[in-house]
């Protein structure tokens, strides 16, 4: 399909390549409320890994999701996934993915119409290879998916909206879901009579973002000792041997859920939690996204672009001169995490609660 035959009436479905990592995911959710709003009237399917059925399992903006896993070798994963992108005669792919095999499988399969970033040396495959805007390493993350949509928009109708306007997130869990998490909290030991404070003390993919286990431990203790609060850690299974040894720390009684839960659960817990305390995580965007408060420890990563993007969250870091250096592991001392203690993540947490809880009484 050639740039001037891009017409709104000749997209009748849409395929959107998500990204791999959940906090990336929820940053996406503006960009695919506002190709809703662009397309109306298309059946959008997001193409993502498993565990977006249960992170989207509520979301109004999308009508269909389609798997992709690799199973295999890489050649056989692709071909294997054109072919379904083929049967489903899509008119448009959206790659929000940066890969190369996202915009090979969009071509293989022959969907007409390909949009996204010419990156990866992939634009020859895509029909409307987009230049990466020159503010991509200054500003958040979620502007770079919205900006795709905006590209969009204009090939459709010749100017765009979508960057004027406010980032709209309103990730929503149903009542039944939240009174199954209450309930899966009642069953590990919750008594669900005070605040009840989630804290995140892993990190899947960087272990120089952890915040020392012994000051989440700490800082745990103050939660249960000063506000007589149910604690609770979460995330992935990967995360479990970290949140065990928090556990072990504390004086008090905590709940592990770190690797107990689906992602699904997780996301429900969420969002009946008072607050959440955590490193530079996928939760971090989950918990923002429910509008639940939220203070992000950083160290060495760039708050400026990953940031959870909400009214609701709040980032706590003290740079030293080598932050953010964007490391996996640290080389040196750690002073980037090490320099922010129990005392200080206690008292801005705490008063997040207070203003939380005085907004809600109002």
């Amino acid at each position: 399909m050639k740039r001037s035959e891009l017409k709104v009436e000749s997209i009748k479905r849409v395929v959107v390549r998500g990204t791999n990592w959940v906090g990336d995911a929820v940053m996406t959710i503006p960009a695919l409320r506002e190709l809703r709003r662009v397309l109306p009237d298309a059946h959008i399917t997001l193409a993502t890994r498993s565990w977006s059925e249960e992170l989207f399992r509520d979301a109004d903006f999308l009508d269909d999701l389609l798997v992709y896993e690799r199973r295999g070798n890489a050649l056989s994963s692709v071909m294997r996934a054109s072919r379904e992108w083929r049967g489903r005669r899509f008119d448009l792919a959206i790659l929000f993915q940066n890969a190369f095999e996202a915009a090979l499988i969009a071509a293989l399969a022959r969907v007409p119409a390909r949009v996204g970033y010419g990156t990866d040396g992939r634009s020859a495959l895509l029909t409307h290879a987009l230049p990466l805007p020159s503010w991509h390493n200054e500003r958040h993350e979620v502007f770079y998916y919205l900006n795709i949509i905006s590209e969009l928009e204009k090939l459709l109708r010749g100017s765009s909206v979508v960057l004027d306007q406010e980032p709209r997130f309103e990730l929503r869990v149903g009542g039944a879901r939240q009174l199954e998490a209450v309930e899966l909290l009642k069953a590990h030991g919750a008594s669900m009579k005070g605040p009840l404070v989630a804290l995140c003390p892993g990190s899947t993919n960087s272990r120089a973002k952890r915040w020392p286990g012994e000051r989440y431990a700490a800082l745990a203790d103050r939660f249960v000792d000063e506000m007589k609060a149910d604690v609770i850690l979460v995330g992935s299974a990967e995360e479990m041997e970290v949140s065990r040894a928090v556990a072990e720390r504390m004086r008090r009684k905590s709940i592990v859920l770190t690797g107990r839960t689906k992602l699904a659960e997780a996301v429900a817990v969420l969002s009946i939690s008072d607050l959440l305390v955590t490193n530079d995580t996928g939760p971090a965007h989950i918990a923002a996204a429910l509008e639940r408060p939220t203070l992000v420890i950083f160290g060495p990563t760039d708050p400026t672009t990953t940031r959870p993007f909400s009214r609701s969250a709040q980032v706590i870091r003290r740079p030293p001169e080598c932050a953010p250096c964007m490391l996996r592991d640290c080389p040196i001392d750690h002073r980037c995490l090490t320099a922010i203690t129990p005392d200080e993540v206690f008292a801005r947490a705490s008063a997040m609660m207070k203003r939380a809880h005085t907004e809600v009484a109002v």
